[in-house]
């Protein structure tokens, strides 16, 4: 039988992780699991040979993500669950790939943006690179009222 223990909920605070996040509250009631909530501070980093380098205090983002870790899921939603809340530094896929390793993960439920075609193209897609590098499933959530489009539908053409 298919066990979901652990349960990785990777979260940037938007609506399609707030999806994704009540998707992962329902698996976790019916599996009996315990949720990894994580936000990934991805750190700004400026370099300037010529004066030594720089880089940001972090205080202030490490105090964002404690604070919206803390009350991403309502207290209601959260009873009788068993809910892990941290944030690490670094690159969002690598961060995710690296916690659900090393809280041996199960499954890692996390939204998508829907974002259209250019911006995947420049930027890349968290959710992509997850669900290729993962060692255990990925269930991806799509946002509300998300539909894909198809070259050959009818009824969009008009």
């Amino acid at each position: 039988m298919i066990q979901f223990k652990q349960i990785l909920v990777p979260t940037d605070f938007s609506e399609p992780s707030q999806t994704a996040t009540r998707y992962a509250l329902e698996l976790a009631k019916k599996f009996g699991s315990k949720v990894h909530l994580l936000y990934v501070i991805e750190d700004p980093m400026f370099s300037f040979p010529a004066f030594g380098g720089y880089s940001p205090d972090t205080s202030e983002l490490e105090a964002y993500a404690k604070a919206g870790l803390d009350s991403w899921i309502a207290d209601e939603d959260a009873a009788g669950l068993q809910i892990e809340r941290r944030f690490v530094h670094g690159s969002a896929f690598l961060s995710i790939l690296r916690d659900s390793s090393q809280h041996n993960i199960d499954l890692i439920v996390m939204g998508t943006h829907g974002r259209g075609f250019t911006h995947h193209l420049l930027m890349g897609s968290v959710a992509e690179k997850v669900v290729r590098k993962a060692t255990c499933p990925v269930l991806t959530i799509r946002p509300e009222g998300y539909r894909f489009k198809h070259f050959d539908d009818k009824s969009d053409a008009e």
